[in-house]
């Protein structure tokens, strides 16, 4: 077990309510970046949920060649240049976010979402500051549910 400590971050952009409806209802194809293969996991929960509720989700995975039905890629960069993305989604460590935020901003993603639990404002910053919009520390599955879209 690592004795290294996350530092505790609070987020410094809180995305209002109303900017979270408007992305969960204009936005429908989402990569997923960590999207795990086994069913058990919040990524693959999240992802199901999604995809049941009409979200085109494109699974983001360095080795996984397929996961619930749809074709994976490796990285968001991997993705055909006709695939187009408007959110991508990240289930990764906080000090893990940044590069996949880059990746988002290259691919022309319209927003990134950081899922519960995920805080990096610096990632957040650059986010924004690209044009991109930007939830943090919010679950989408529970967002969704929330403001009653489906």
């Amino acid at each position: 077990m690592s004795d290294k400590k996350f530092e505790c971050e609070l987020p410094q952009f809180h995305t209002p309510s109303a900017e979270i409806r408007e992305i969960l209802k204009n936005y429908k194809t989402v990569a997923v970046v960590g999207l795990s293969t086994d069913p058990a996991k919040p990524s693959h929960e999240v992802a199901h949920y999604l995809q049941s509720v009409g979200y085109r989700i494109i699974p983001i995975h360095p080795k996984a060649s397929e996961i619930l039905g749809e074709k994976a890629y490796p990285s968001l960069r991997d993705l055909p240049s006709d695939l187009k993305v408007e959110i991508v989604d990240i289930f990764r460590r906080p000090d893990k976010v940044l590069p996949h935020v880059q990746e988002a901003i290259d691919i022309g993603a319209k927003a990134v979402w950081f899922q519960e639990g995920i805080i990096n404002n610096e990632a957040a910053r650059l986010a924004r500051d690209a044009g991109l919009k930007m939830v943090q520390n919010k679950c989408m599955l529970k967002e969704h549910r929330a403001l009653e879209l489906d």
